[in-house]
C-alpha cells in the first residue's frame, strides 16, 4: 500500500485541536466564575485533547491506497479498519480538492463518486502533484473501463 504524506499529521491538528483547547478554555472560564462543576468538563476536554494527540498520528500511519488492474484500493483506520475496494469501472467521476490548511501543507484529497450514495473512497492528505496524477490515472481507467459497459 501507498501511504498518504506524513503532513498530514500537523494539518490534522491545525485542524481539529483547536476545538479542544477553546472548549476546555469556555469551561475553564465557566468554572471560574460559575461553578466549580465545570472544571468536570475541563478534564474531559483534556482527556480527549490527549487521545486525540495519540489517535491522529496513528490514524494518518493506517492510511493508505493501491492501484490494481482492476480496482483502487483504500484502507484506513486505527481503531476501525476498513477496506474500501472502487473498481475502475464504477468510477463516475474524481474530485481533488484541498481546504485552506491542506494548502498551507501542500496537500490534496481525493474523493472517487461511484453509483453508490455510501461509498467512502476518499484519499485524504496526497500530496498536491501525487493526488492530480492519481486523478488523471483514475480517470483513464474509469473512461476505459466504462466504454465497456
Amino acid at each position: 500500500m501507498s501511504r498518504v504524506s506524513p503532513k498530514l499529521t500537523p494539518a490534522t491538528y491545525l485542524a481539529e485541536l483547536p476545538w479542544y483547547v477553546i472548549g476546555a478554555a469556555v469551561c475553564a472560564a465557566l468554572a471560574w466564575w460559575w461553578s466549580a462543576w465545570w472544571w468536570l468538563s475541563v478534564a474531559f476536554f483534556a482527556v480527549v485533547l490527549a487521545w486525540a494527540l495519540w489517535l491522529i498520528p496513528a490514524r494518518v500511519r493506517r492510511i493508505g491506497w493501491r492501484e490494481t488492474d482492476d480496482e483502487l484500493l483504500i484502507t484506513k483506520g486505527r481503531l476501525w479498519h476498513t477496506l474500501t475496494v472502487v473498481p475502475y469501472g464504477r468510477i463516475q467521476f474524481v474530485d481533488v480538492t484541498a481546504g485552506p490548511i491542506e494548502r498551507v501543507f501542500g496537500l490534496k484529497r481525493l474523493k472517487l463518486h461511484t453509483a453508490s450514495a455510501t461509498s467512502d473512497a476518499t484519499v485524504p492528505g496526497l500530496l498536491a502533484d501525487d493526488a492530480d496524477a492519481l486523478r488523471e490515472r483514475l480517470t483513464v481507467q474509469a473512461r476505459e473501463r466504462m466504454s465497456g459497459l
